[in-house]
């Protein structure tokens, strides 16, 4: 670094004469000169500055190097310590979860078919309460002076419409008035014999509304497996452990002929199978009553009435738990039955294609299914159903004889049985032990109270109306209807996107 001071070199101001040009032998430019010396101070400058930076990121290198050095290695198990959520906020999130699974149970439940079909039994029995209550004589006479007492018309109300549900419930359910625990219990076991019936029966309606059909002909069907199996249960004399199931193989054949009609003429023909069906009841009734009255068919020897033999001991159903309980071995066949048919509709190749056709006929001739031919096995498979229901009645509910009365009606009510039960098997095997519990206290209710046995068909028909309206049900209870909630949501938040 110079002296900035300046130094006399010895020359005079005349000696010391203006540099020239080497090129030109000019004296030089001055203002060339500083141009110069201020080009070659910045490009000075300018490498300083790289010079500078180059040294300030060594410095930062090695600051971070010492850094790292100097910084004490942290344990895994630490870290693990460290990064795990607060206990509180754990707990919080548990309960969240919680929260969202009941929540989310309460709406399946809400929005599913169960409370609905309950519901719609809740009502058919309020508005049956009504009827009830509207031709009691007592609130009859106790409306007259209404408006002078009228808790008396209450109080004649409340004893009319709870005498009767009471004895319908002690009638089929449970008698609370027994003196032992059986005589108690012997009401529903009675109830559950009314059930059978219907559980076979309403198994074979719900497979064909399951594969998109409406057997509508359960009553030929029952008349048609009563005739093939009363046949066999008073014509041959053979052990019970053989008598028994062969007649029961009888009434499946029957009705599954019978239904298999319905199926071919549709499958060939492409007729509708209501008008089917229906039409073949009258043709199953009359060919019964024809056969009842005829000697050498079904008519009873020596018998001028339309009655067939009684059926012999061998081919009648052994009761469960004695002659005191109205089970038998028929309920462990219906029960039986359900677990069939279970597998069938949900586990089998077979039931998949039954389902598909239900849902989308033409998606099933695309994936190559033979419609026609699933047609025939359905009606052949409900008939089979509803056969065991027709060889019930001649083995375990009237085994003194027949009449082209042996239906019983069950034909029409499995169609309530399996719309009760939403065509699922295990619905169907409820529905059918409420309708039995409704017949069985049917008869205690009218002997009791004197309220007509009609009542409970009454009370049938309301189920089934209310069952075909869901949102009539939900209306009158208030519960918002399935999705509701949910498109709500969606276009609040299209609203708010939007915004």
């Amino acid at each position: 670094m110079s002296d900035p001071t300046p130094q006399h070199d010895g020359t005079t101001p005349s000696d010391r004469t203006a540099p020239t040009d080497a090129t030109t032998g000019l004296p030089a430019d001055p203002t060339r000169d500083d141009a110069t010396s201020a080009d070659a101070t910045s490009a000075d400058a300018t490498s300083a500055d790289a010079t500078t930076a180059d040294a300030t990121s060594a410095a930062g290198t090695t600051a971070d190097a010492t850094t790292a050095d100097a910084t004490p290695a942290v344990d895994d198990r630490l870290q693990e310590v460290t990064g795990a959520p607060h206990l509180m906020t754990d707990s919080a999130t548990d309960s969240e979860r919680r929260e969202g699974r009941w929540s989310d149970a309460l709406r399946s439940i809400v929005n599913g078919s169960v409370l609905t079909t309950v519901l719609a039994v809740v009502l058919a029995l309020i508005a049956s309460g009504v009827l009830i209550a509207l031709t009691d004589k007592d609130v009859q006479a106790a409306a007259g002076y209404f408006f002078a007492r009228p808790l008396d018309t209450l109080r004649a109300v409340g004893t009319a419409v709870g005498g009767s549900y009471s004895s319908l419930f002690q009638g089929s359910v449970v008698n609370f008035g027994a003196p032992s625990f059986a005589t108690a219990i012997a009401p529903i076991t009675r109830s559950v014999d009314y059930a059978v019936p219907l559980i076979a029966a309403g198994l074979g309606v719900a497979v064909a509304f399951r594969t998109g059909l409406f057997n509508i002909g359960g009553q030929g069907q029952v008349l048609m497996a009563a005739a093939a199996a009363g046949w066999v249960g008073f014509s041959f004399d053979l052990p019970a452990i053989v008598h028994i199931p062969l007649t029961i193989l009888a009434g499946i054949v029957g009705g599954a002929v019978w239904a298999g009609i319905v199926g071919l003429l549709k499958a060939r023909t492409g007729a509708n199978e209501v008008v089917l069906t229906i039409m073949l009841n009258y043709v199953a009734l009359y060919l019964v009553s024809f056969m009842l009255r005829t000697p050498g068919l079904l008519q009873a020897g020596g018998s001028p009435n339309p009655i067939s033999p009684a059926t012999r001991d061998s081919a009648v159903l052994p009761s469960l738990f004695g002659s005191r309980f109205g089970i038998d071995v028929g309920f462990l066949v219906a029960l039986v039955a359900v677990v069939v048919v279970w597998w069938l509709m949900n586990k089998s190749s077979l039931g998949f294609r039954f389902r598909t056709v239900g849902e989308n006929p033409r998606a099933a001739r695309v994936a190559g299914m033979s419609v026609p031919a699933l047609t025939v096995w359905v009606m052949v498979i409900s008939g089979a159903l509803i056969g065991i229901a027709g060889a019930y009645q001649v083995e375990g509910a009237v085994t003194t004889g027949f009449t082209s009365g042996i239906d019983a009606g069950i034909g029409f009510d499995a169609i309530t049985v399996a719309l009760l039960g939403r065509s699922k098997p295990w619905g169907t095997f409820w529905a059918a032990i409420l309708f039995g519990v409704l017949k069985n206290g049917g008869y205690a209710m009218q002997a009791a109270n004197g309220i007509p046995i009609d009542i409970v068909g009454v009370i049938q028909a309301l189920i089934v109306l209310f069952i075909a309206a869901p949102p009539l049900v939900r209306a009158v209870f208030r519960i918002p209807q399935p999705g509701a909630r949910r498109r709500t949501r969606k276009n609040s938040e299209r609203k708010a996107v939007a915004a």
